[in-house]
C-alpha cells in the first residue's frame, strides 16, 4: 500500500453517508464519512463505502462526483477507468462509490436490531472483492462498532489493516445518561471491546477520546491516533448581515435567537433548553426564541414529546420546530442565530459546534467530551459545567447579554473553526493507513 493512493473499503453499516443528518440514526458520523471519503479522493485514494440497503428502490451503487484533470466531472466509462487503473493520474479526483448492501429487511429494523444482520452484511462486503481480484483493497476503515464487527472479518480475510473510528462509546454514554434514558446494551459493550482489541489502529477525534479508549477499553496507546475531524470552510462561512438571513428564513428580527441543530433525543439535551426557557420566563427575564432544527431519534414520538413539554412549560410560543435541512440551508440557520446551544450529555467531537463557529456564530455548549476542545471558553462562546435547567437559564441569559456575543466572539468562532479542515484530516488519516500498512509488512 502506498501513502498516496490506497484503495479503501470504508464501512458505515447502520447509517448511510447519503442520509439526511438530524433524524433517526443520521448525524455527524454521516457527514464525517462522506466528507472524509471525498477528501481522501482529492488526495488520490480510491474509496468505496459500504452501507446497509434500507429500501428496495436504492441503486446498488451510487457514484459521488470525481473530476478529470481539467476540472470537468468524471463520470461513466472515464470514471470506471480511473477506479480500475493501477494509479490515479495527476490532477484527477477519483469518484467515491457508495454500495448499498442487502442485509435483512429493508424496513422495520433499528440500530439495536442490526447485530443479527452482521453476517449478511459481511457476506455482501466480501463478495465485492470476489467480483474484483485478490488484494484489491489496501485498508478497511470502519465507523461505529457495528461496522467494526463486519470490518474485522473483512480485514482478516483480505490480510489488510483494520482502522476503526468509534464515534460514540457505550461506556461513555452509559456514564452520562439523561434522566429516564435507557443505557446501551451489554452486547454493544462486548462488541466494542472486541473491535478495539482487533483493530490495527484506532482513530480518535480528540485527546480525551484517546484517553477514554485506553482507560475504558484497554486500547494499546501506540495504536491510538488523534485526528480531528474537519469542516467545510467554503460552505460554512460568516455573512455581514444576519438580519438578511433571518428575513429569508422567516425569523423575527427583534428577538434573540438560539438554535439547536441535531437529533431530538435525550442524549442531545433539547429538553434541557426548553426547561431553561421556562426558568427564564418564570424569573421575568427576556425569553429568546429557541429553534429546534432536527427530527426524532430513538423514538418516533420524540419531537411530539418535546412540543408537549414546551406547551406544558408555558413556552410553546417561544419554541419553533423545523425539520432537518440540507447542509447549504443549514449554514443559513447557523448564520441567522445569535447563539447555537449544545447541551449534550456526551459528544465524541461536536461537529455542529465547528460548523456553527465556521459561520461566525458563537456556541454555548456543555463541558463534555470533544466540546471542551471545539469550543474555546471566552473566545468562541462558553462552556456549561452542569445539566440543570436553572444553570442553563443563567448561561443563556448571560451569553445573550454579553457584549462579546456580537463583537469579539463571532471573529473568534471563525478563527477556531479554521483550525479544522477535511483535507488536513484526510492527510493525517492517510498517514495512519500507511503506518499500519508498513507495520503489517514489517
Amino acid at each position: 500500500m502506498t501513502l498516496e493512493q490506497p484503495r479503501v473499503a470504508m464501512l458505515s453499516v447502520h447509517t448511510s453517508p447519503l442520509d439526511q443528518p438530524g433524524t433517526g440514526d443520521a448525524g455527524g458520523m454521516n457527514v464525517y464519512v462522506a466528507e472524509l471519503s471525498q477528501a481522501l479522493a482529492r488526495q488520490g485514494a480510491r474509496v468505496e463505502i459500504f452501507t446497509r440497503a434500507t429500501s428496495s428502490t436504492l441503486p446498488e451503487t451510487v457514484m459521488l462526483d470525481g473530476t478529470a484533470a481539467d476540472g470537468s466531472p468524471l463520470t461513466g466509462e472515464a470514471a470506471h477507468d480511473v477506479l480500475l487503473a493501477p494509479s490515479v493520474p495527476p490532477g484527477v479526483v477519483p469518484p467515491v462509490l457508495v454500495h448499498h448492501v442487502p442485509a435483512g429487511p429493508f424496513e422495520g429494523l433499528d440500530k439495536n436490531d442490526l447485530p443479527g444482520q452482521l453476517c449478511a452484511m459481511t457476506a455482501g462486503v466480501l463478495r465485492s472483492e470476489a467480483a474484483r481480484r485478490p488484494g484489491w483493497y489496501d485498508v478497511v476503515h470502519t465507523h461505529y462498532w457495528l461496522s467494526g464487527q463486519v470490518g474485522w472479518l473483512a480485514a482478516d480475510r483480505w490480510e489488510v489493516p483494520l482502522v476503526h473510528t468509534m464515534h460514540t462509546m457505550a461506556k461513555v454514554k452509559n456514564a452520562s445518561l439523561a434522566p429516564g434514558d435507557s443505557p446501551e446494551p451489554w452486547g454493544r459493550v462486548i462488541g466494542e471491546e472486541q473491535v478495539v482489541a482487533a483493530a490495527d489502529a484506532l482513530v480518535a477525534s480528540t485527546s480525551q477520546e484517546a484517553d477514554e479508549l485506553v482507560r475504558l477499553y484497554d486500547a494499546d496507546p501506540a495504536r491510538v491516533h488523534v485526528v480531528a475531524p474537519g469542516v467545510d470552510l467554503e460552505l460554512f462561512t460568516p455573512v455581514p448581515d444576519r438580519l438578511a438571513e433571518r428575513a429569508a428564513l422567516g425569523l423575527p428580527a427583534d428577538r434573540d435567537i438560539v438554535l439547536f441543530a441535531g437529533r431530538v433525543q435525550p442524549l442531545k439535551g433539547p429538553d434541557l433548553l426548553v426547561r431553561a426557557l421556562a426558568e427564564i420566563a418564570a424569573s421575568g427575564g427576556r425569553v429568546p426564541l429557541l429553534v429546534v432544527l432536527g427530527g426524532p431519534s430513538g423514538r418516533p414520538t420524540a419531537v411530539r414529546e418535546l412540543q408537549a413539554l414546551a406547551a406544558s412549560s408555558g413556552v410553546e410560543a417561544d419554541v419553533l420546530f423545523r425539520d432537518p435541512v440540507p447542509r447549504a440551508e443549514l449554514a443559513r440557520w447557523y448564520r441567522a442565530a445569535d447563539l447555537v446551544a449544545m447541551p449534550s450529555r456526551s459528544e465524541s467531537f461536536g461537529l455542529v459546534a465547528v460548523e456553527a463557529q465556521a459561520c461566525g456564530t458563537p456556541v454555548l455548549a456543555a463541558a463534555v467530551g470533544g466540546l471542551r476542545s471545539v469550543v474555546v471558553e471566552g473566545v468562541s462562546g462558553r462552556l456549561v459545567s452542569e445539566h440543570e435547567p436553572h444553570v442553563w437559564a443563567q448561561a443563556l441569559t448571560s451569553a445573550l447579554a454579553a457584549p462579546e456575543l456580537r463583537t469579539t466572539w463571532p471573529q473568534g468562532a471563525r478563527r477556531v473553526a479554521e483550525r479544522y479542515g477535511w483535507d488536513a484530516t484526510a492527510a493525517q488519516v492517510l498517514k495512519v493507513y500507511a503506518t499500519e500498512g508498513s507495520r503489517r509488512r514489517g
